[in-house]
């Protein structure tokens, strides 16, 4: 699995980050897709690597700034791993 934090400039409401989710998840199959208009940026949990490039295309389609793009291994935690 893995975790892509994207950078996203210009978020603004709730709407916005459901824009940026909405695209994502059309363009790939991915387990989980959150934003943060406060943080500024999207995580993105999936099981096969992304195109970063359509990542950054998908969100920019939605006519928002898409910064750096972190990609990093993901394990998810069970109720008491800690």
């Amino acid at each position: 699995m893995w975790k892509y934090t994207v950078q996203v400039n210009g978020m603004m409401c709730g709407m916005c980050e459901s824009h940026v989710n909405d695209a994502v998840r059309k363009a790939f199959p991915v387990k989980k897709v959150s934003s943060s208009r406060s943080k500024k940026e999207t995580t993105v949990i999936t099981e096969t690597e992304l195109d970063e490039d359509a990542l950054r295309a998908a969100i920019s389609a939605t006519g928002y700034e898409v910064g750096e793009i972190r990609k990093e291994p993901w394990e998810k935690k069970g109720l008491f791993g800690r």
